[in-house]
């Protein structure tokens, strides 16, 4: 029960410190990356004990399904966060 009690604190506390402008940036650039497609996974190996193996995933956002612009999203995310603009422009990767 204490440990409890000294999570939920710790959590708490972490909630209630302000959101650096840095680490916004770098939260809401991942959701700018996941707007502007699917993300296709595909693993495939084999080991001497079970043999081949493969699977996959496949991974979109919402963003990406409404067609919204990812630097739009970046900009509203930051804002959202932090009350101000981004501090730097996304770093996005070529579609």
């Amino acid at each position: 029960m204490r440990r409890m009690a000294i999570l939920l604190s710790a959590v708490l506390v972490t909630a209630c410190t302000p959101m650096t402008p840095q680490r916004a940036a770098d939260i809401c650039e991942e959701r700018a990356r996941a707007a502007q497609g699917p993300e296709i996974g595909l693993k495939l190996g084999a080991n001497s004990e079970t043999g081949p193996f493969a699977s996959g995933n496949i991974s979109i956002s919402a963003d990406a399904i409404r067609g919204r612009d990812p630097i739009s999203v970046y900009e509203s995310c930051v804002f959202n966060l932090t009350g101000e603009m981004p501090i730097r422009p996304a770093r996005l990767r070529a579609m």
